[in-house]
């Protein structure tokens, strides 16, 4: 049988850390990326400054900038400062003489419903020719910043062929004090942030149903880890698990129907699978150890694990259906943490290894690993919904932030905030439709 310590590491990895030993002052600013590496190639392109009449509190151009620089895969081209309007008669010959393979031009008008029309095009400055463009159409301000996203990500899938992530969004626990956590949402490049639920007790394990409209997570606020189900728009919040014992670690199955959980309420943390309702409750899992850190498959067929079932923490994957649990990670003696990327193929996990907790990769077909971070204490990685890149949590001057590494380990982001504050447990959300 595992020793209390076993069960405090595996069950809630970093617990201790996250929220029982650090005091820090309020943390509740924007957060800001610092990019290291880039892509294979890196794409120089230019963003012409946007014509029409409205004023955008945000620079929308800028803003398609700033997201294509942090991709790693794209250079800009200064552009000047003259607007350059969709309508305009695009010279692809003299962008290309000043270095850029690619330019996009458009504009910004209000409309007389207080609505602000965009419209862009991309050109190919090597080909000589229109790659399309969109129009769209933002119904307040706060929509303009998703607006510049969407462009973004137009601008990503047509020059890369891979969909772009920047109209996504992620969610993360902010601890501002001894007293005080927030549960918050912002863009997927730390900006535009709301707070979805601000506690006097911990929360932790937030997790997106799969059509991002809900977040599952674990509050102490009854003074014992309670699951709820939080629909993000309405604020709306149910208690889905509050078993005797710990209620832990809940995940999505991807038709949004299920919810792998982690219960105590028979001696040790097992798995059980239920409604996203409460209704159904099963258990999954059925070992001596400790089973817990569940991660639906993206097929919805099996179920990833840490289990210490062979003596230290290793990752397991069993059918949903039932059967043997097979054993997943083999190098290194302590793996936690498993998430699938969406494609399938990779596992993404926790190793500590010389004494460093840190992020590594695995091909699920190959078993081949790649580790992604060297620093001293990652976790939590949660991969973007076009499973490229990766984010995570680590530590950078004794406090927690946030961090990203794309899924090759070419490009790596740091995500600070212009405050001190502890910021933990992200979790990337899913496309929105």
């Amino acid at each position: 049988m595992p020793n209390q310590t076993t069960l405090r590491s595996i069950a809630t990895p970093f617990l201790a850390t996250l929220f029982l030993a650090l005091a820090i002052p309020a943390a509740n600013a924007q957060l800001h990326v610092d990019v290291q590496g880039v892509g294979g190639t890196q794409i120089p392109i230019a963003i012409a400054n946007f014509a029409g009449d409205a004023t955008p509190p945000q620079d929308l151009p800028q803003i398609v900038r700033d997201d294509l620089s942090h991709s790693g895969m794209f250079r800009t081209v200064d552009a000047g400062v003259a607007p350059i309007s969709d309508a305009d008669l695009i010279d692809t010959g003299a962008w290309k003489s000043r270095g850029a393979d690619a330019v996009v031009v458009g504009s910004a008008t209000r409309t007389a419903d207080g609505r602000t029309t965009v419209r862009f095009k991309l050109y190919d400055d090597v080909k000589g020719q229109s790659l399309g463009g969109l129009e769209l159409t933002a119904n307040s301000p706060r929509d303009l910043r998703l607006t510049a996203h969407r462009i973004s990500d137009f601008i990503y899938e047509k020059l890369t062929g891979e969909r772009g992530v920047f109209s996504t969004r992620i969610a993360y626990v902010v601890r501002e004090n001894q007293n005080r956590y927030l549960l918050q949402i912002a863009d997927a490049d730390g900006q535009n942030f709301q707070t979805a639920l601000a506690s006097k007790e911990p929360i932790i394990s937030p997790a997106w149903s799969p059509d991002g409209t809900k977040l599952a997570y674990v509050s102490f606020e009854l003074r014992k880890p309670v699951i709820y189900v939080h629909t993000v728009t309405t604020g709306q919040r149910v208690p889905v698990a509050n078993f005797k014992g710990s209620n832990s670690a809940p995940a999505w199955s991807p038709d949004g129907r299920t919810l792998a959980v982690v219960l105590s309420r028979d001696g040790n943390s097992q798995i059980y699978l239920m409604g996203v309702d409460g209704s159904g409750l099963r258990r999954f899992s059925q070992s001596a150890g400790i089973d817990t850190e569940p991660f639906f498959s993206p097929d919805g067929q099996s179920v990833y694990f840490t289990s210490d079932r062979g003596g230290g923490p290793q990752i397991y994957r069993m059918n949903v259906a039932g059967g043997d649990a097979t054993r997943v990670t083999f190098k290194g003696d302590y793996n936690i943490s498993p998430r699938i990327s969406p494609d399938g193929k990779t596992l993404a996990f926790v190793s500590r290894r010389g004494g460093k907790f840190q992020i590594f990769v695995q091909d699920l077909e190959s078993g081949q690993e790649l580790q992604l971070t060297d620093t001293v204490k990652d976790e939590s990685p949660s991969f973007a919904p076009n499973s490229k890149m990766l984010i995570y949590a680590t530590q950078l001057g004794g406090r927690g932030v946030l961090a990203a590494v794309t899924a090759d380990n070419r490009v790596h982001q740091r995500i600070t905030s212009d405050q001190s504050g502890d910021v933990r447990e992200p979790t990337w959300g899913p496309y929105i439709k």
